[in-house]
């Protein structure tokens, strides 16, 4: 999973968002989740969690890059950060002010598999917090003022994105990866589409997708199930019914063996290798997430061990493995110096090679179960998280209780597994390496 986090830093945390602990099931001993769906299509998740005097809630909608078409690359994203500036009760600062009111937040963003609205508050003041989420779910302004605002804001990320080393390599890779399939492109957009998205495209991208039947929101903290449904049944009746029309399906990415050098100042060298790799609901996802944990999971990973440890060729380093509804991919980074370069790109092909070619231990397994789930259970220790987590496996197909399916998935995984699956996904990678140039 991939919680929306800008760059390079998003680009991590993308590797281990769907981690759990290995030691306990993926639910723990959190309580169970009503599930309600009504008559218009909106899904509603509730989990009563009395644990503190706190509630999260999660509005996801199917809106995202992988919707979006080349010509109108970044509207999500854009659109996402408007809703939240302005309804037509509320202007940007009244809606800051009452989530103040009542101990929380409000915020909103665009991703690649779906777009997020979320807030947090007091749990006695979880009604206000439903009202305001559904105040900018439905009827958000979008002024024209608070558009300009934003695209400026947007565009500047989008150039300091390409000024980034890291972030252009990665960019450049998935572009080569996917090649014309949505996944490609980065959910900011380029400067061309973003200058062009007036407020008439934001309004109708918001009617065709902010739609009952593209929306499942997600309720965690002390509060009651049954008078959720309740509230969110008045709040929400005026919300669009049904779903509208999917754009046709985009042709599957088939990636080929492929290298690209940029030559750009920089103090770093980037080598950044890339695979397809299985979505969410692939048999072989939470395999491919434990090779990718062995490889790149913390200090104790293969690559940190033997190109950082043993031969001192890498300043950062890790592997990638973000969830998604449709083909992901495993990306493998290294940032070295410029007069390591050719070494640290054959020292990458090297490990992988031997990972496809020579059974891992069952302790390297076992190590990176443990880390693997772990993590998960780090990261869901708030209600914000929680609420996400049941919102996005819902959105995504797989299904609210889909941890549960995981934990056991990850927990079969044997050394075998890991060279069947290393020798089926870790073929010929695409490769894109970025080169320093005197400035």
């Amino acid at each position: 999973m991939n919680h929306p986090v800008p760059g390079a830093l998003g680009l991590i945390v993308a590797a281990g968002l769907t981690l759990i602990p290995s030691a306990a099931p993926a639910s723990g001993h959190l309580p169970p989740v009503l599930r309600h769906r009504f008559p218009n299509g909106l899904t509603l998740l509730v989990r009563e969690n009395p644990a503190a005097p706190v509630v999260a809630v999660s509005l996801q909608v199917k809106m995202g890059g992988r919707w979006e078409r080349p010509e109108d690359a970044g509207i999500s994203n854009l659109l996402q950060h408007v809703v939240v500036k302005g309804t037509a009760r509320r202007s940007a600062q009244a809606i800051a002010e009452a989530a103040e009111e009542i101990g929380g937040s409000v915020s909103a963003s665009g991703d690649t598999d779906y777009s997020e609205l979320r807030g947090t508050a007091l749990a006695r003041h979880w009604k206000a917090l439903l009202d305001l989420i559904a105040d900018v779910a439905l009827r958000p302004s979008l002024p024209a003022e608070e558009i300009e605002n934003e695209r400026r804001v947007i565009l500047s990320q989008v150039r300091n994105r390409g000024d980034l080393p890291f972030p252009l390599t990665f960019d450049t890779l998935l572009a080569s990866l996917y090649g014309p399939h949505p996944y490609g492109r980065p959910t900011l957009g380029q400067r061309q589409t973003v200058e062009r998205l007036d407020r008439a495209r934001l309004l109708d991208h918001y009617r065709r997708h902010y739609r009952a039947g593209r929306i499942v929101l997600a309720v965690s903290g002390q509060v009651s199930g049954p008078a959720v449904v309740k509230e969110v049944e008045r709040l929400f009746a005026d919300l669009p019914a049904g779903s509208e029309a999917e754009a046709p399906a985009p042709p599957a990415p088939a990636a080929a063996s492929a290298r690209q050098v940029l030559e750009r100042p920089a103090a770093q060298a980037q080598i950044l290798m890339g695979y397809l790799a299985p979505s969410l609901a692939g048999g072989d996802y939470a395999a491919v997430k434990v090779l990718t944990t062995l490889l790149g999971g913390g200090m104790a990973g293969r690559l940190f061990v033997e190109l950082r440890d043993k031969q001192g060729l890498a300043y950062s380093l890790g592997a990638l493995y973000p969830s998604r509804a449709e083909t992901s991919f495993l990306v493998i980074h290294m940032g070295t110096a410029p007069e390591n370069l050719t070494r640290a790109e054959e020292g990458l092909r090297r490990e992988v090679a031997r990972i496809r070619e020579e059974r891992v231990t069952s302790k390297e397994v076992q190590r990176a179960k443990a880390y693997l789930l772990g993590s998960l259970a780090m990261d869901r220790r708030t209600n914000a998280r929680q609420a996400w987590y049941l919102a996005f496996f819902e959105l995504a197909g797989v299904g609210h209780e889909f941890l549960d399916r995981y934990a056991a998935a990850v927990e079969a995984v044997t050394a075998e597994d890991i060279q069947r699956v290393a020798g089926r996904y870790l073929a010929d990678p695409t490769v894109a390496v970025l080169k320093p140039i005197p400035k």
